[in-house]
């Protein structure tokens, strides 16, 4: 990568060296922490063009008032000869405005630092473990699975693009009574291939086509041996067979949206591997898994049938839970809850950090599965962090109305349908367009409507512009004559500017939908500044007559493109070249 700092890391750093002025004349204590200092642009661009709140989170510890220490920090940044002014604002905000220079500067930063503008070291090679999409093993991808699928994907690219080492794992759920039940449906497909009338698939069994071909697999591999056999003689191989097909569908599935996972870690054999009991035996000697017995459902009266049973129980109320929580079932089988402590464990022990995206139904898990991570990652030397990422499920749309589409799945929307019509691109960059917890409409119609109110249409076709209007031009980009660009132009590249701190700022908040909106804003700036050239045509890129002046525009145009880019990039979309 270039070595050169963009802008807002520039002034980040002055700002520092300010302070660290201050500490030497004494208006500041040595080694103040300066965490929460930011610098950032000012909501309203009339106030400037960078605002920093240093003198508001500082002056407690200089034992001043924050416009006192901010008049000591504006004397310092007046001396800058890239700062035309610093004003205080407020109860002590410093606004900066900067010359037009140092926005040319960083036009040409841009360019040089072509498809690493906006990286940066931030992550420090720290390993992140991001867990997404995790579908029970049972079928083809549908609508469901879908936009925890961008989401988390969207987010390892960010991670990456920042500096951290990512491991993109699946959770397969490969133990439970589901997959027992795929067997089962496995088999009766497999009855059907050696010729049987199976009639009307029986209810609890799983009755999508897409178990066809395993059926037929299963019956060239095995002949007739296991038509009639008991379930026990062929239950756990066609589980084994039958989960394998559907992991091979499942990833196609993925690759069609641009998604491959790094590890696939499987439930079943972490349980071969008797990871829950040594967790639960490392929670015991910790007092934080003891024998007790659950309490009766609660607002209702309990069952005819329920008894009072005694099950390892998670202390899961130290933590802030309404109820210590059972690891194991009264059968001795694990709960779900039980397998995954295990699970979060064997993760944690490869790893700095721990990221999972899980629907909006898992809602009431996160606190105890939280605070169980901390218990055992504690147990290690070193804690490990550890989010969750809920994201709700997608209404899908036609025409306004909702929308049902069943092929071969049984009686759900596949993801495979959905991107066989409107294409990868879109559904990815749709699923960013609102922050994972919101609910989200996905209209068929809307999402490929070619109109500024569709927001993929209206990115891709502000690229696709510039694109061809490099291609039109009959003349080079360059940078030579960037003293030209004026006001307008200069707009646009403080728009463009944004995107390093846009960059870190979702990193650090594990939010890559703020780099799907910054790219929407400034789509829509560059329209703006295109549309500006139909009303005056002195305000058109391309100038017949003056090279320099359009090598210059064309120049700015280049580097919107190429931030559209990096940012289309890290969220796993490809930027097109027309339209």
């Amino acid at each position: 990568m270039a070595d050169m700092q963009t802008l807002h890391a520039a002034f980040a750093a002055r700002i520092d060296a300010v302070l660290n002025a201050l500490e030497l004349e004494g208006t500041l204590p040595p080694e103040t922490p300066r965490a929460n200092v930011t610098i950032e642009p000012p909501r309203d661009p009339s106030h400037g063009d960078l605002a920093t709140n240093a003198a508001m989170v500082l002056a407690k510890q200089a034992k001043t008032n924050p416009r006192a220490l901010a008049e000591q920090i504006v004397e310092h940044l007046k001396r800058d000869p890239d700062i035309v002014d610093a004003e205080i604002a407020g109860p002590g905000f410093i606004n900066l405005r900067l010359t037009d220079d140092t926005w040319r500067r960083e036009l040409a930063a841009i360019a040089a630092l072509g498809a690493d503008y906006g990286r940066s070291a931030m992550g420090a090679g720290r390993t992140v473990n991001v867990e997404y999409v995790s579908a029970n093993p049972t079928g083809p991808m549908h609508m469901g699975h879908c936009r925890g699928a961008v989401v988390g994907d969207a987010l390892a690219g960010m991670l990456e693009f920042v500096g951290h080492r990512v491991v993109r794992e699946y959770y397969v759920n490969d133990a439970g009574s589901q997959v027992d039940v795929l067997a089962r449906s496995a088999h009766l497909r497999y009855k059907e291939a050696l010729g049987e009338d199976i009639g009307e698939i029986p209810s609890g069994l799983y009755p999508g086509e897409y178990l066809k071909p395993v059926g037929e697999k299963l019956a060239q591999e095995f002949g007739e041996a296991y038509r009639d056999a008991p379930e026990s003689e062929w239950l756990v191989l066609f589980r084994e067979r039958a989960v394998a097909a559907m992991m091979d569908m499942i990833r196609e599935d993925l690759a069609l949206l641009g998604i491959h996972h790094d590890l696939f870690s499987s439930e079943a054999e972490l349980q071969a591997a008797k990871k829950p009991e040594a967790a639960e035996a490392w929670l015991r000697e910790r007092d934080l898994v003891f024998d007790g017995v659950l309490e009766a459902p609660k607002g209702k009266a309990p069952p005819e049938d329920w008894e009072p049973v005694e099950l390892p129980l998670f202390r899961s109320t130290k933590f802030g839970d309404d109820q210590d929580r059972p690891i194991k079932k009264s059968d001795g089988s694990w709960t779900y809850f039980g397998a995954d402590l295990a699970y979060h464990l064997q993760k944690a022990q490869a790893a700095d950090e721990l990221i999972d995206i899980w629907g909006a139904d898992h809602a009431g898990t996160v606190k105890r599965i939280k605070a169980a991570v901390a218990a055992l990652s504690e147990g290690q030397g070193k804690p490990i962090p550890f989010d969750v990422k809920l994201v709700q499920m997608v209404q899908l749309m036609k025409g306004g109305q909702p929308f049902k589409m069943s092929k071969r799945a049984g009686n759900f929307v596949t993801l495979a349908d959905v991107v066989e019509m409107v294409g990868k691109d879109v559904v990815r960059f749709t699923m960013l367009t609102r922050k994972p917890d919101a609910q989200m409409d996905f209209d068929f119609d809307k999402v490929v409507e070619a109109s500024k109110d569709n927001p993929v249409f209206y990115l891709q076709y502000a690229h696709a512009r510039i694109r061809s209007t490099l291609r039109k031009a009959g003349v080079e980009p360059s940078g030579e004559h960037l003293d030209r660009l004026g006001a307008d132009e200069l707009a646009l590249v403080r728009e463009a500017a944004q995107f390093p701190r846009v960059v870190e700022s979702a990193a650090k908040a594990r939010e890559p939908h703020r780099i799907a909106f910054f790219l929407g804003d400034l789509a829509a700036a560059f329209h703006s500044f295109w549309n500006a050239g139909n009303d005056d045509t002195s305000k058109r890129i391309i100038q017949e007559g003056d090279a320099e002046l359009t090598a210059a525009r064309l120049f700015l145009a280049d580097s919107i493109g190429q931030v559209i880019r990096n940012g289309l990039a890290i969220l796993g979309v490809e930027a097109v070249e027309e339209m």
